[in-house]
C-alpha cells in the first residue's frame, strides 16, 4: 500500500478492470478519487463499492467539453488535484493490412488524443496545486512491434512520447509525467482473448503467466505519490519480462521450427 493520504486523483476509464484497480489502491492508500468511464452503470457501482472517498462521471475522453466538466467536477468535490491517471482505452485485433482506416483513427482518437487532450485541461488545475503527478497507461506493446496491434501499438508508442515531451515541458510546474505499460493482463478487455490467470499459463512470458490488474495498479499509485518525487519521463514495464527478450520456450519452439525447415 502505497501513501497517497490528501490526494485527489482523477482516473479515466475506471469503470473496470486496471482503470477499476487503480481506482481501489488510490483509496486503499488514504486518497480520493474521480472515476470517470462511458460505462455509467458499471462505473456507478465500482465508485459505490470503493465508498465516501470515490465519485463517478459519465465521460467521453475525445471531447474537450467532458474534459473541462470532468476536472471542474472533481476540483468541486475535492477541493484540488494532485494526480491523474490517462488510463481510458481500446483495442484492435486485425492484421495491419486488413484494419479499417476508421477503426484505426477511431482507435488512436481514443488512446492517444484523448490522453494529450486530459494532460492539456489538468495542468492549469495541477500548477495550480504546486504541481502533481500524471500517469499514462501505454502498454507493452508500446514498447516493441506486437503483430494485430494496428492502431493499438501506435497509438501506446504515441502515448509513450507524448508522456516524455509532457515531462520535459512540465518539470518546471513540478508536474511529473510517466507512463506505465502492462504486459498481458487479465481484464475485461483481453478476457476474449481466451487468456487464464495462473502459473504456467503464459509461457511466452519469463514469469509465465499474465499479470493481474492489482499488480498494474501498485505500479500506478507508487508513481502517483511522493515516493516517486524524482520520476518523470519514465517507462516503467510492469509486464512479467515480456520485453526483456525471448524466453527458453520461444528459444526451443524457434529451434524446432528451424530444425523443421531444413536449415543448419
Amino acid at each position: 500500500m502505497v501513501d497517497l493520504r490528501d490526494k485527489a486523483v482523477v482516473i479515466t476509464g475506471g469503470a473496470r478492470g486496471l482503470g477499476a484497480a487503480a481506482a481501489r489502491a488510490v483509496v486503499d492508500g488514504g486518497g480520493r478519487v474521480l472515476i470517470t468511464d462511458v460505462l455509467e452503470a458499471e462505473g456507478a457501482a465500482t465508485a459505490a463499492a470503493l465508498g465516501g472517498a470515490a465519485r463517478f462521471l459519465r465521460h467521453d475522453v475525445t471531447s474537450e467539453d467532458d474534459w473541462t466538466a470532468a476536472l471542474e467536477y472533481a476540483a468541486a468535490e475535492f477541493g484540488r488535484l494532485d494526480g491523474l491517471v490517462n488510463n481510458a482505452g481500446i483495442a484492435t485485433g486485425r492484421f495491419l493490412e486488413h484494419e479499417s482506416v476508421e477503426h484505426f483513427r477511431r482507435v488512436v482518437e481514443v488512446n492517444l488524443v484523448g490522453t494529450f487532450i486530459g494532460i492539456k485541461a489538468a495542468v492549469p488545475l495541477l500548477r495550480a496545486n504546486g504541481g502533481g503527478s500524471i500517469v499514462n497507461i501505454s502498454s507493452a506493446a508500446g514498447l516493441t512491434g506486437l503483430a494485430l496491434t494496428a492502431g493499438y501499438g501506435a497509438s501506446k508508442w504515441g502515448v509513450r512520447g507524448l508522456s516524455k515531451i509532457g515531462a520535459v515541458e512540465l518539470a518546471e510546474s513540478r508536474i511529473r509525467v510517466n507512463s506505465v505499460h502492462p504486459g498481458m493482463t487479465l481484464t475485461p478487455m483481453t478476457a476474449p482473448v481466451g487468456i487464464r490467470a495462473g502459473e504456467g499459463n503464459y509461457p511466452g512470458t519469463p514469469l509465465g503467466r499474465v499479470g493481474a490488474p492489482e499488480e498494474i495498479a501498485a505500479a500506478v499509485a507508487f508513481l502517483l505519490s511522493d515516493s516517486a518525487a524524482y520520476m518523470t519521463g519514465a517507462e516503467l514495464a510492469v509486464d512479467g519480462g515480456w520485453t526483456a527478450g525471448l524466453t527458453v520456450q520461444h528459444l526451443a519452439a524457434d529451434a524446432r521450427l528451424t530444425e523443421r525447415r531444413g536449415v543448419r
